[in-house]
């Protein structure tokens, strides 16, 4: 989540797609971050009526959850799904309900949307991804 103080405004926002391309328990936003400094990939989909946002990880082993390409709720559309462990989680809070996970939680994400936009904000452990860093990585 942001750093305490933090203003959640349009400024401050990572834009990320159109709000209406996010329909209710469809498919996700996938895109990319910097999780403590490493590449990793973070998702944000519509949930109950507004956007819930986390780090594509599971809380039982680091790896990404979704089946397919954007696809994190099981068939029912009611839990997210690890595919790998079939871990569920809550999709409102990001809590492990059944599975390996245990006790486990996702990590969130501060999501919001803006003029039709939906956007997420970084924090000090999740960062965007810049064009300089992307370019300086290794071909």
């Amino acid at each position: 989540m942001p750093e305490a103080g933090q203003a959640l405004t349009f400024e401050t926002a990572q834009m990320l797609c159109a709000s209406v391309d996010l329909v209710e328990r469809g498919r996700a936003f996938v895109f990319d971050v910097l999780l403590r400094g490493q590449p990793a990939r973070a998702f944000v989909l519509r949930f109950e009526g507004r956007l819930v946002g986390y780090v594509n990880r599971c809380g039982h082993l680091p790896v990404e959850m979704e089946w397919q390409a954007g696809e994190f709720l099981d068939q029912d559309k009611r839990w997210i799904v690890c595919a790998i462990h079939g871990a569920s989680y809550e999709p409102a809070d990001g809590r492990c309900v059944a599975g390996p996970c245990r006790s486990g939680k996702l990590m969130a994400l501060a999501v919001a949307e803006f003029g039709g936009q939906a956007c997420w904000y970084p924090c000090g452990d999740i960062r965007p991804v810049s064009l300089a860093t992307a370019s300086e990585s290794p071909s």
